[in-house]
């Protein structure tokens, strides 16, 4: 056997340990801040199927309740000509009105009362149609004001076009309508003080919500001008042009 010595064994060494990963700076910003900014989905611009749905309804309510007046109280007499629902306050008494509001070219001839009417009436109709089309999804009172704008549009000029008058049969009365027309005689001298209000229609009330809901809508719309939008979100970390993250 050799006498030579056994071979000695080497102490091994500390394991070989990687170096600690840096943390990239996407991971050092707050999974909120990497979030992208995206804000509620995006609304659909108002439908003109919507818009035809609203004018039809206010058309056809206007065309079908002049039709009742015309059938029911056409029958009324001198003696009690009209059907009272509020005493002293509302009634229901038909009227034709060849001008326009106020009685607006009420003596005005055939041949310039009819031209007139047809084409103010075909201007705002051609006007309403194109401001729909350019409606925003936000704007919700033009949404409805112009389709009733329209509808009671319609019912007035159809009834222009057929009769060459407007059916009124609404007959509003009121304290406040006297003080008005007072105020309204101290600058226009001849003004008749009444506290009767002008006869109207279904059209004519359709008309004035919309108008109303018109001028909602330029209201909220001066008032969100003066509101600053909304700032963006800023980076939590800023970096330099090299792309590194600036020194502590």
């Amino acid at each position: 056997m050799s006498d030579s010595p056994p071979p000695t064994s080497v102490p091994a060494g500390p394991a070989s340990v990687p170096p600690p990963a840096q943390p990239a700076l996407a991971d050092l910003v707050p999974s909120a801040a990497r979030m992208p900014a995206s804000g509620p989905p995006p609304q659909p611009r108002p439908s003109f199927v919507f818009f035809g749905v609203v004018a039809a309804i206010s058309l056809v309510l206007d065309v079908s309740s002049k039709a009742w007046a015309e059938l029911v109280l056409s029958k009324r007499t001198m003696v009690d000509p009209a059907i009272v629902l509020v005493k002293d306050h509302l009634s229901l008494t038909l009227a034709y009105n060849r001008g326009g509001a106020w009685g607006l070219l009420q003596n005005a001839s055939e041949m310039i009362r009819r031209p007139f009417f047809l084409l103010v009436s075909a201007l705002a109709i051609a006007f309403i149609v194109s401001l729909y089309g350019r409606l925003l999804p936000g704007q919700r009172a033009l949404k409805w004001g112009l389709p009733l704008v329209l509808g009671g549009a319609l019912g007035n000029l159809s009834d222009r076009i057929i009769r060459s008058s407007v059916i009124d049969f609404i007959d509003f009365r009121a304290n406040w309508i006297e003080t008005m027309n007072e105020g309204i005689a101290k600058a226009a001298h001849g003004w008749g003080i009444t506290d009767h209000w002008p006869t109207f229609n279904v059209a004519d009330v359709s008309i004035c919500i919309g108008v109303g809901l018109m001028a909602l809508d330029m209201f909220v719309s001066k008032r969100g001008q003066r509101v600053l939008p909304p700032l963006g979100h800023e980076p939590l970390l800023s970096t330099s042009g090299s792309g590194k993250p600036p020194a502590a």
